[in-house]
């Protein structure tokens, strides 16, 4: 299908939608022999194909499709391509200039490559699907299994024996509180875009950036790897008290518990590496066990109480049972409602275990906010039925045997305790604390409530092994997606994927090894409070980073799950901290501390990672807050800085320039590099103003400054929009920096004066001025690679010629990362001198710009020696006065030296060669010509010096020269000269001689020359205030 071209006589009511043969099969239709606008040939296809319905016309235009907004591709069909701006404007017959870069990279995705390749891929099978599972399965049912863990079965009794029933419930509805508000934030963070696999990972670090995202990765990691050791050591524990209770002992307790729960992480390991589908099979399969061991538990409960049940402290529902046990009975050196809270929280941390599978999951951000939410609900409602059942039903305190009952010989009055009044008396060893039996002392009490023990112990097999099932696959998928992000070093390694499902199973072995390390512990309590305190610090950090995305305003976060509250957030997150530390201080500053170490190593790194965090968001909103506050602060002198435009071109091109201004700019004051390209409007020229490499090779070179580029007919328009534009608020610059235009000579006189204008408009618009000159030139460029502004330091290049520019454009456009030569600003200046001529009182500009200098390490070393005019028989009280002054300054220059000998006659030979320099432009005025034709010619030719041009400005011509003269006397070995620059009066100096005057003030010499000019206007102050 030919592109339709816009014109004069063509309607496009005449172009119907005709869909090639080429279209339909794939293969794409070139508008012309390139290969570019053979990609566009193709997407201007598809999209008339999909246009036809909407426009009924033959266009380019596109209506929106799926498609133009994703980054993967569907597998049957090719993806469609939005038409670029430069496709829908552009005319391919008359515009023969090359696309912007970017363009070029869409046309290589949407036409490049051969078509024969592509046609053999179509004809591929289909990838295999990978397992994916629905909200109940793969998120409802996993949090409940995982949230039913260990602490549910063999911990919950006995901290509502200790808690008593009341406190127990505000443990269990604090918990809850804590994992709501968290599964809320969760829930807003997982439908604010599509997630991938991650997990909590992936949420925090999107939403919060590499920095705090990758500190708490691997803190959560780590916690779910002690969880497996929890909830394995659970499993080993309850196997271990079966085995005793049936005489079978190997080694001890302790050394039994290790044995059994290495054995079993073994086993599990084996099934979570069998892949997502076997470990989903038997997380059903655990689930139907667990809910079966419910109902017995709860059948158990409304059974009448036989006569072994009722030696062991189990009476059925008793009010006054109920009443005992629900106030507190704190015993032993855990009895604390934090120490209680300590311990039971890890049972409620399970409400990330479908997110963290989260690149497994069918649709994750439907998933994740109905699965989670439901399994907080169900399991609160469980524990709170379970902890005020069995403490209505059962004592603190029993000792077991069924000879400790009441007989009607005994006496009843010595009887103490609740179970008395049922005909049982355990005082004895509640006196000695020797009971063996109660849900104080007795971990096993649901098994003994419950209809059928058997039931509860395989409900307790399967809650500790799917709970450690379901810690063991969460630990390596987020530390996988950890590792692929490479945000610290050494651990790529776990980071590879292997079959269908990109199982990490390298991660699954490291998640082996620190589980069987805790599992050596073999001691529940003791490993419980440990997991806390990192899942805390977890669930703070997911609440925080909800609360920050909403806080920033920024338009990229749009959550579809709307029942949140960034405040609601802000108050999880400040619970979760405040509860770490009344948990356990010390563990708390670990946990901290380890954040903090990793966030560290992540800001000084700075991985090259762009996620759209909030943390960019509020950067934003703080930096534009701060610029605008600043427009009801009034300047002031003192709190004056020196904000640079430096005319670099590209900055690659004049590092030496760059390097100096960013010594007295860094973390101090704005630095803009300024590029102007002198060529027409185009999409090359406006590609190589724009280029993001630019700022690359800034940053690159860790120079803290931003990057303008133009586009203009000229260099000089080109600055004096820069000059006018450049900066926000009160952000913007002050003092123009640019390099001096060595060949002025050579060039074009247009070119000179040009050159000289752009000084006549800084000073127009009241920046100062600085130009730097170095003996062996600004320009470090290699010939042909790299634009180059012709208006200074530029080479034979004319202003006008337009052709050359674009050519020096265009071959700029690299693929290969800019080089960073290396400039004398770079190295240690050690004890040398910078020798400051002040000359003429700019408001301090002169001094100010040494004073930075020397304030930085490289340049600390220097001996600053300052330079001033005087006569000879007043040489020391001159001395004297400019000590004094410079003193009040307190800039620390105590070495001043007056010069007398600045106002002798320059040498001969140095005139003559001045003047030299200047033939080339002067006017002739020869008496023969006529009378007007000099002033005529003088007015088109502004920059020609006539006869009274020298003659007016002889003093000043001869002063620069004498000035070259006394700088080779005194500063030949100098680090760096400073010296105050001359300014040519507009209409009475040529332009010319000004520049004439600035290259023999300079010349020859071999240290770096800075010729400065402030606006006239204070910098520099002695007052306070």
């Amino acid at each position: 299908m030919e592109l339709p071209v816009v014109g004069d006589g063509v309607h496009l009511a005449s172009y119907r939608p005709r869909v090639p043969q080429s279209v339909v099969s794939g293969k794409a239709t070139g508008l012309n022999g390139s290969g570019y606008y053979q990609g566009y040939g193709d997407s201007s296809s598809v999209a008339s194909c999909g246009s036809e319905a909407v426009t009924g016309y033959d266009t380019v235009d596109a209506p929106p499709h799926y498609d133009f907004y994703a980054n993967t591709e569907v597998w049957g069909r090719r993806r469609r391509f939005r038409p670029s701006l430069y496709q829908l404007y552009a005319n391919p017959q008359q515009d023969d200039s090359r696309p912007p870069m970017y363009e070029e990279t869409a046309g290589e995705q949407m036409g490049g490559g051969d078509s024969s390749e592509e046609d053999e891929e179509e004809l591929k099978d289909p990838p295999p699907e990978p397992t994916r599972f629905g909200w109940v399965q793969g998120v409802m049912i996993r949090c409940m299994l995982n949230i039913w863990g260990v602490i549910l079965y063999l911990r919950l009794p006995w901290i509502t024996a200790q808690a008593g029933i009341g406190l127990t419930w505000v443990i269990i509805l604090l918990s809850s509180f804590i994992t709501g508000i968290t599964g809320l934030s969760t829930s807003a963070i997982a439908t604010n875009g599509k997630v991938k696999g991650g997990g909590t990972y992936f949420l925090i670090s999107r939403s919060l950036g590499p920095e705090l995202g990758g500190s708490i990765g691997l803190i959560f990691a780590f916690a779910n790897a002690v969880a497996v050791a929890m909830h394995t050591v659970g499993f080993a524990e309850t196997v271990t008290d079966l085995m005793r209770e049936n005489g079978a002992v190997m080694v001890d307790r302790i050394n039994d518990i290790r044995i059994i729960g290495i054995i079993t992480v073994t086993c599990l390991l084996g099934i979570s590496m069998a892949g997502m589908s076997w470990e989903s099979k038997a997380q059903v399969l655990f689930f139907f066990v667990i809910m079966v061991s419910f109902v017995n538990y709860i059948v158990g409960t409304i059974i009448p109480a036989s006569a072994q049940k009722q030696a062991k402290g189990f009476f059925s529902y008793k009010a006054d049972i109920f009443a005992t046990n629900f106030v507190p009975d704190w015993r032993g050196p855990e009895g604390s409602f934090f120490g209680m809270f300590s311990i039971f929280f890890p049972s409620a941390t399970g409400i990330l275990a479908g997110a963290n599978i989260s690149g497994d999951l069918r649709n994750p951000t439907v998933a994740i906010p109905r699965g989670t939410l439901m399994a907080i609900f169900w399991t609160t409602i469980s524990y709170l039925i379970i902890a005020a059942t069995i403490g209505a039903c059962v004592v603190r305190d029993a000792s077991g045997v069924l000879n400790d009952t009441i007989s009607s010989s005994s006496s009843s009055e010595d009887c103490v305790g609740l179970a008395c009044r049922y005909g049982w008396d355990f005082s004895e060893c509640t006196k000695n604390g020797t009971c063996t039996q109660g849900i104080m002392n007795y971990y096993q009490s649901m098994s003994m409530v419950s209809a059928f023990a058997p039931l509860i112990s395989a409900g307790i097999f399967g809650a500790t092994l799917s709970s450690a099932l379901a810690c063991l696959v969460s630990a390596p998928k987020v530390f996988q997606c950890l590792c692929k992000d490479k945000l610290y070093p050494l651990i790529g390694f776990f980071g590879k994927s292997y079959g269908k499902n990109d199982e990490p199973l390298r991660g699954y072995l490291l998640t082996y090894v620190i589980a069987v390390c805790f599992i050596l512990i073999a001691e529940l309590n003791t490993i419980a409070p440990i997991i806390s305190n990192f899942f805390l610090c977890s669930y703070s950090l997911i609440n925080f980073s909800c609360f920050h995305a909403s806080v920033t305003n920024s338009p990229g976060w749009r959550p579809s799950f709307r029942f949140y509250s960034k405040w609601l957030s802000l108050l999880g997150a400040v619970c979760c901290v405040v509860i770490m530390f009344l948990l356990t201080w010390w563990a708390a500053l670990i946990a901290f501390g380890v954040v903090f170490i990793l966030l560290g190593y992540t800001l000084y790194k700075k991985p090259a990672v762009n996620w759209g965090s909030s943390v960019q968001a509020s950067s934003y909103s703080i930096a534009l807050s701060q610029c605008v506050g600043l427009n009801h602060v009034e300047d002031h002198v003192k709190n004056y800085r020196p904000q640079c435009l430096v005319l670099t071109g590209p900055p690659c091109c004049r590092p030496a320039l760059v390097d100096l201004v960013s010594c007295f700019t860094k973390r101090l004051s704005l630095m803009m590099c300024g590029n102007v390209v002198a060529a027409g409007p185009s999409p090359t020229a406006l590609q190589e103003a724009v280029s993001e490499r630019h700022v690359a090779w800034l940053n690159q070179r860790k120079v803290k400054s931003f990057y303008r580029g133009v586009v203009a007919a000229e260099l000089r328009s080109g600055v004096n929009a820069l000059l006018q534009g450049a900066g926000l608020g009160r952000i913007k610059p002050n003092v123009l920096l640019m390099g001096f235009k060595k060949d002025w000579r050579c060039v074009s006189p247009q070119a000179a004066h040009n050159y000289i204008g752009i000084l006549h408009d800084a000073f127009d618009l009241h920046y100062g001025v600085c130009v730097l000159r170095v003996k062996e030139g600004l320009d470090a460029s290699r010939p042909f690679q790299s634009h180059v502004n012709p208006g200074f330091d530029g080479g034979p290049e004319s202003i006008n010629t337009p052709a050359s520019i674009q050519t020096s454009v265009s071959s700029s456009v690299s693929v290969d990362p800019d080089p960073q030569p290396s400039s004398v600003f770079q190295e240690k200046q050690g004890k040398k001198t910078i020798d400051i001529y002040w000359l003429s009182d700019d408001g301090g500009l002169t001094l100010l710009l040494p004073y930075l200098l020397t304030r930085r390490k490289r340049w600390a070393g220097c001996k600053v020696r300052v330079f001033v005019g005087g006569d000879t028989d007043k040489k020391e009280e001159q001395k004297e006065e400019v000590l004094a002054l410079i003193k009040k300054f307190r800039l620390g220059f105590h070495d001043v030296e007056v010069l007398p000998d600045i106002y002798q006659l320059p040498q001969p030979g140095n005139v003559l060669q001045f003047e030299d320099s200047v033939n080339r432009f002067r006017l002739d005025t020869n008496p023969k010509q006529d009378s007007d034709s000099g002033p005529q010619r003088q007015q088109e030719e502004p920059w020609m010096i006539t006869e009274q041009d020298l003659e007016r400005n002889k003093a000043k011509s001869l002063r620069q020269i004498r000035l070259n003269e006394v700088l080779q006397d005194y500063s030949r070995e100098a680090a760096l000269i400073v010296i105050t620059m001359p300014v040519g009066r507009r209409g009475v100096c040529p332009s010319t001689l000004f520049l004439a005057w600035l290259d023999v003030l300079s010349r020859d010499l071999r240290p770096p020359v800075l010729l400065v000019r402030g606006n006239q206007e204070n910098v520099l102050t002695f007052y306070c205030q």
